[in-house]
């Protein structure tokens, strides 16, 4: 099947001559989503439009970046070619612990801080040239500190209100942990997107035998943070929907949050039924796996562990311990932050390769064209149960 058929047609004029610019944090992902853009350019029919003769067709729509540090640590950010009108989408993995830099004879990692400084060299760059810079910041900048409960900073919103200071005109991030953090920048373009399809569909095909039906299934949110992405995926397939809530110490701090001190279940009997748990992230593991258990208490059936960002800050010999054990079936999480060889050779981990999902987020954007149906994809998870019903290849 050809890739053409899968995007929308996108007749409307581009914004400018596209540029992408994935930083070293991103730079596998980039190389993705640049392939299926040459890939979809090249076979688009409106391809030989006027417009083609400006640079819509290209080997490549990366344009070179490098951000060079000092030896005292310092940096700054470069770019390989002009970038004047053009219309710049840069990505931007602020958890990759992958990369380091000298700094004084030591060999620094980089943290979200240091990405995140990075992004604003490039901006810095760009100087104004550009006739329209994006941001693609799949877990956003600092999101965790979202709110003030105690006198203390505002990160994720300064951080926002940096980007739009420097010009940044819009910012897609993925599964924000609270999307009301758009506030702090009301006069800017801000979209969180939910990769559920690509979790039901990476469901579907590691299971086969998979019954969809409120007897057989259920979507678990292991807090009630989560509720929303849980209650969205409960009501397209069909089946019940259960909540834990968090009983927390709120008179200690540990590891700069309160330690929970128990789980507490919400929802309809468990026992018999397979249980799909969905959450943002996964951090130390600790939660997702309690959960898990939990439900293993319960007598649930098979368990599938879904989080957007699997950050895995303690590693994986947990998750090693708890598959041991049968506490769960699949754990799945997206490319969008740094993943390491060791969780994709694990057996019980299925990848969710977002790549294709932002090149059509970038296509249809440099079109001009809303992503409406990209950010809601009801009608695709529609299509795929019944390809899955069907015994259709998904």
């Amino acid at each position: 099947m050809s890739e053409q058929k899968t995007i929308p047609a996108l007749d409307t004029i581009p914004t400018g001559r596209l540029g992408l610019i994935p930083l070293s944090s991103c730079t596998e992902l980039g190389k993705k989503v640049d392939a299926y853009l040459v890939q979809w350019r090249r076979e688009r029919e409106n391809a030989s439009k006027g417009y083609a003769k400006s640079g819509y067709e290209r080997d490549t729509y990366i344009i070179g970046s490098k951000t060079p540090r000092f030896g005292s640590g310092e940096a700054k950010g470069l770019l390989t070619e002009s970038v004047r009108g053009d219309d710049i989408y840069l990505l931007v993995d602020v958890c990759n612990y992958s990369l380091t830099y000298p700094m004084y004879g030591y060999t620094n990692y980089m943290s979200p801080d240091d990405h995140f400084q990075d992004l604003k060299r490039i901006i810095a760059a760009i100087g104004g040239k550009a006739r329209r810079i994006n941001v693609i910041m799949p877990f956003l900048y600092e999101s965790r500190q979202h709110k003030r409960s105690d006198r203390e900073s505002l990160d994720c919103a300064n951080a926002l209100q940096e980007l739009t200071s420097m010009g940044v005109s819009d910012i897609i991030t993925f599964d924000a942990h609270d999307a009301r953090v758009q506030n702090a920048i009301p006069l800017n373009g801000f979209e969180t997107v939910q990769p559920a399809y690509q979790f039901i569909k990476a469901i579907l095909r590691w299971d086969k035998e998979l019954k969809i039906d409120s007897d057989n299934l259920m979507v678990i949110s292991p807090d009630e943070g989560g509720m929303g992405r849980a209650i969205y995926i409960a009501n397209v397939l069909g089946v019940d929907m259960g909540m834990f809530y968090k009983r927390r110490d709120y008179s200690t701090i540990i590891d700069g949050r309160n330690p929970i001190v128990a789980h507490e279940f919400l929802g309809a009997d468990v026992e018999g039924k397979d249980m799909i748990i969905i959450d943002d992230m996964i951090s130390s593991g600790d939660s997702m796996l309690e959960v898990a258990a939990l439900l293993k208490k319960r007598k649930a059936g098979k368990i599938f562990m879904c989080s957007t960002f699997g950050l895995f800050t303690n590693g994986l010999k947990r998750f090693d311990e708890a598959y041991a054990n049968g506490a769960f079936d699949c754990l799945i999480t997206t490319n969008l932050v740094y993943q390491t060889e060791e969780l994709l050779s694990k057996p019980y981990y299925a990848n969710c390769d977002m790549s294709k999902y932002i090149a059509l987020i970038i296509d249809t954007l440099n079109h001009d064209s809303s992503i409406s149906h990209l950010l809601n994809p009801v009608d695709r998870i529609n299509k795929v149960l019944n390809k899955y019903r069907n015994h259709e290849e998904i």
